[in-house]
């Protein structure tokens, strides 16, 4: 009985000790340790079909830093479409947090997934925040993630590992956007943060391994102003589109890549390997072109998979 107790009310791990970029910060905070409670959030999320055909939000498990309430239904060009927003309770990520999101969506279920607001990483002096996202796409399933813009304070230390699982019949849009750091904030903290360390892969269900894409930017190994990392812009848009071959063609197609030296927005596409989808890069100097940007994407993915577009979005978001 303890041990199923023990089970069910203890979140999953949450293990970055393989990662040698984050060993310079192992220290254990002198206020909290690492991972405890309110510092090791876990959210778990189920979408599926109901008796009626309706996607629901089906499974639900959360544990607090993190929130996450009943879906909703406003998406106005895709009414059935369940919107769900994570929400945490304990501000910025600070050092020694850890967090785990697993997200499911079963066989012809779709969801919207974001955020309340966006993801504020702390000052850190002792350790690191880091974040494990486990995504999980049965057959003919469809999911947009769209959280908003993740921004680093000064010696910030952040890591992030997500894994796509995608049937081949799926689609998943997954987005990712970084500031620079607090760009109007006293003298600027534009590129201030100790590491930033993201990686995302994607597999079939039967395990076959499909990409992987890691970068870790380090300010004080190699300068971000550096032509070709983020030279002068500020903002950076990170999009993977798992999506079947047919639908990947056609998305491409319609895709323009650009420059606009003038407006400093610039954006780019190319194809995932094994036929596994799209690659979208958005570079920008406010967050608010480089949403804007990602949104008319998502709208040319989710018009080419269900036949209809993203509605604007909410002017006060």
């Amino acid at each position: 009985m303890t041990e199923q107790i023990k089970e069910k009310t203890l979140a999953p791990e949450v293990d970055f000790s393989t990662a040698r970029e984050m060993s310079r910060y192992l220290i254990e905070p002198e206020a909290m340790y690492v991972g405890a409670p309110g510092k090791h959030g876990y959210l778990r999320l189920g979408f599926e079909l109901d008796k009626t055909g309706k996607s629901i939000l089906r499974d639900l498990d959360r544990r607090h830093p993190l929130i996450v309430q009943q879906e909703l239904y406003f998406d106005e060009e895709m009414p059935e479409l369940p919107c769900v927003y994570i929400l945490s309770s304990g501000g910025p990520n600070v050092d020694g947090d850890r967090y785990r999101q697993d997200i499911t969506v079963k066989k012809d279920a779709f969801a919207f997934v974001s955020t309340g607001a966006a993801t504020k990483l702390a000052e850190m002096r002792f350790n690191y925040s880091g974040l494990v996202q486990n995504i999980v796409l049965e057959d003919n399933a469809y999911l947009e993630f769209m959280p908003e813009p993740v921004i680093p304070c000064r010696h910030t230390r952040f890591i992030s590992d997500t894994r796509l699982c995608v049937a081949d019949s799926a689609t998943v849009f997954y987005s990712e956007i970084f500031m620079g750091g607090r760009k109007y904030y006293k003298e600027g903290e534009l590129f201030k943060y100790d590491i930033l360390s993201v990686c995302s892969h994607g597999e079939r269900p039967d395990g076959r391994q499909l990409f992987r894409e890691k970068f870790v930017i380090d300010p004080l190994v190699e300068n971000p102003r550096n032509l070709g990392v983020m030279g002068k812009f500020d903002v950076f848009a990170n999009v993977i589109v798992m999506t079947p071959k047919d639908k990947a063609d056609e998305i491409y197609n319609a895709t323009e890549a650009f420059i606009d030296r003038k407006n400093m927005i610039a954006a780019g596409i190319t194809r995932l390997p094994n036929d596994a989808g799209l690659l979208y890069k958005v570079l920008g100097m406010e967050p608010g072109p480089v949403k804007k940007l990602v949104r008319e994407f998502c709208s040319t993915v989710r018009k080419t998979v269900k036949g209809r577009p993203v509605p604007p979005e909410f002017p006060w978001r």
